[in-house]
């Protein structure tokens, strides 16, 4: 057997030795009833837009057509970024209440192809969002240092951008913005694992989240009028640090 077959046999020995003897760290964080921690979320934001049977149909303003006929309308997934704290209210050995206030700046994007343009439109919605997520996290049973667990819950959101990025009363047709409500409520799912070190849990989570209601605000404009709901959807994975 080559001396290097040999060393790795050895490390994957070793390995497996401390695994099985590891201590149960953590800093006892499981054992409180209620526990603080904070969070960073890297996220994938998309539109899924729903069109009106007529959605095809000039933009008149005026009574006179504002725009081209539509051609498409599509959106592609945009990243994100959020830092934010966590509450967790223990129920029992394999059950938790989990509140997870987060600051989010994450930006949206849909596309308009016109005919008589080469190009399509890209409308970007500038969004910082607090979310208010409150889920329920169902746990397994802790083998050494590791937990697996699944969550579930809903989330309010709330947007708090500047004004100006949403004034364009004075802004042609074309130059309208594409506006979104800045409150709504999702539902989330997902998927995780507790990792114990020392003095601290580290849990690597990924999130789906979905909106239960359409996301456009009513504005007349060229990009709102062909859209019958805007649904969105984050993927979000984050790290919790307890």
């Amino acid at each position: 057997m080559p001396k290097r077959t040999k060393l790795y046999l050895l490390l994957v020995c070793l390995m497996a030795v401390q695994t099985a003897s590891a201590q149960n760290w953590g800093g006892g964080v499981d054992d409180d009833n209620l526990h603080f921690g904070f969070t960073f979320q890297y996220l994938s934001s998309e539109y899924k837009i729903l069109k009106r049977s007529d959605w095809q149909v000039p933009f008149e303003e005026n009574g006179m057509p504002a725009s081209g006929k539509l051609r498409a309308v599509s959106s592609k997934s945009s990243p994100g970024f959020g830092i934010g704290f966590v509450v967790n209210q223990r129920l029992g050995e394999n059950a938790d209440v989990r509140f997870t206030p987060t600051l989010v700046f994450n930006d949206r994007l849909a596309y308009y192809e016109f005919e008589g343009l080469e190009a399509p439109i890209e409308k970007k919605v500038q969004s910082t969002m607090i979310d208010f997520p409150l889920g329920i996290k169902i746990k397994s049973d802790r083998r050494n240092n590791f937990r697996a667990y699944i969550i579930g819950g809903a989330k309010y959101s709330m947007d708090i951008a500047s004004k100006k990025r949403s004034n364009d009363a004075s802004f042609g047709a074309m130059e309208k913005f594409l506006k979104n409500k800045k409150n709504f409520l999702s539902y989330e799912a997902g998927f995780g694992m507790d990792l114990y070190f020392e003095y601290f849990k580290m849990s690597p989570e990924i999130k789906l989240s979905y909106s239960l209601n359409s996301v456009l605000k009513n504005d007349p404009s060229p990009y709102s009028a062909p859209i019958d709901k805007l649904m969105l959807r984050h993927v979000t994975f984050s790290l919790f640090f307890e």
